[in-house]
């Protein structure tokens, strides 16, 4: 038995490469089927990611091979073409690694938590499958218990590393109640993307989408319970946002200072916090100017993001800590399952003395026996049988010299020292 997790990541394959092995969604049953049905590997589960595609196995000591071999030829690749960025992590390094994943120490944005939940989705499809049991099962609960601890302990998601996260964490120091506040999103690109999804984590009240394909602005908005309008509809709806977000990739500005100083009169003069994730930039530097704006550029943002990285390294170190003891204990798990056969060989041993003379006893008893007497006799029985052969085997052992077996005796039966 022996666990392996092989594959590429951002760290070791170029995007062309990352793209030929992805495992579509719609075929992901089939494929973990036919990974199980590898001679070698008894379980499997497949993460697949934009950055990453990973098998989580189970398998022999040909494991190895095969499972390359076989991710080769599932994407009709040539040896030469993949091999050069796979990795291949045996035992205690696949524990490692898995946890380092959902952890987030692993990802291109260190500490990103998506990455949890994608493996999670990977579990999934593989319980859909029928291709996990008992090892992968108990190291996916394991890891999500992990990656949980390392969330609560550190703080290796709560700095921005990121300009969306960057603006977020901006504006939640200046609006303390998102709930009771409008969100203003020019753009649906990445960037804009992602910050609606962080506004929407945070509670933001509102979120208004503008975007110059209004379709692409309206299915951006949907998932976020948002409402999608043209660039040309920003200045009627402008008053209605106390917070502005913009990233497009417009060669002149999207919003002039006469639109802003508009949508101010009409607000009453109640303050606008303005980001410009742009370059070039959407909004007029002018904007500035206005009192009750605030408007902050991506240059602004980057002091936040230095400072957050630097925290989040930090936290990177403790949940290194972390990942190392939890590595030891599941490791001890799965040594603590070499025993389990001798342990159930033992029970069934002592199980049949038990039945053998529990029947003599019965006997002894409907032949009119003293009750008190059966008693004994059974005590009796039951003692010499199941002490005689460690007997035999610890006086032997003290014949040979064996300290080391009349030691581990000691501790097996927790025996106190003798007063000899």
């Amino acid at each position: 038995m022996s666990l392996l997790a092989v594959g590429i990541n951002h760290k070791t394959a170029p995007v062309n490469i990352r793209e030929r092995v992805s495992f579509a969604p719609e075929r992901m049953n089939d494929a973990l089927r036919e990974l199980v049905s590898t001679p070698s590997v008894s379980e499997a589960a497949i993460l697949s990611t934009c950055n990453r595609t990973e098998l989580l196995c189970n398998g022999g000591q040909k494991a190895s091979n095969e499972i390359v071999d076989w991710f080769q030829e599932y994407h009709r690749l040539a040896p030469g073409e993949v091999k050069p960025y796979i990795y291949v992590h045996p035992d205690h390094m696949a524990v490692r690694h898995v946890l380092r994943v959902a952890s987030g120490l692993d990802s291109l944005v260190l500490g990103e938590p998506q990455i949890l939940g994608q493996i999670k989705d990977a579990y999934a499809k593989a319980q859909e499958a029928g291709t996990v049991g008992k090892m992968l099962t108990r190291l996916f609960q394991h890891t999500f218990s992990v990656a949980k601890q390392v969330r609560t302990d550190t703080n290796i998601g709560s700095s921005p590393v990121s300009v969306a996260f960057a603006a977020v964490s901006l504006a939640k120091q200046i609006f303390s109640d998102f709930s009771k506040h409008t969100a203003l999103l020019i753009g649906a690109g990445e960037t804009i993307e992602l910050a609606a999804r962080h506004l929407h984590g945070s509670g933001i009240g509102r979120i208004i989408i503008a975007n110059r394909t209004v379709e692409k602005a309206h299915a951006l908005a949907e998932e976020f319970g948002g409402y999608a309008i043209a660039l040309k509809e920003i200045p009627s709806h402008l008053a209605e946002a106390d917070i502005v977000i913009s990233s497009t990739a417009s060669q002149l500005p999207i919003l002039g200072k006469g639109a802003v100083e508009s949508a101010i009169k009409q607000r009453k003069h109640r303050p606008i916090l303005m980001i410009d994730i742009a370059v070039p930039r959407d909004i007029e530097a002018e904007v500035g100017e206005l009192e009750d704006i605030y408007l902050y550029t991506v240059d602004d943002l980057q002091e936040i993001i230095q400072e957050g990285l630097k925290s989040r390294q930090e936290a990177a170190k403790q949940a290194e800590e972390i990942i190392d003891t939890q590595v030891i204990h599941f490791m001890g798990w799965i040594k603590s399952l070499d025993a389990v056969s001798t342990i159930s060989q033992l029970r069934q041993q002592a199980q049949q003395i038990q039945q053998a003379e529990l029947a003599k006893a019965m006997q002894q008893l409907n032949n009119g026996a003293d009750p008190e007497k059966v008693l004994q006799k059974l005590a009796h029985a039951m003692t010499n049988k199941l002490i005689h052969a460690p007997s035999a085997q610890l006086r032997q052992a003290g014949y040979d010299g064996r300290a080391e077996l009349l030691q581990a005796a000691r501790e097996l039966f927790e025996l106190k020292p003798s007063d000899n």
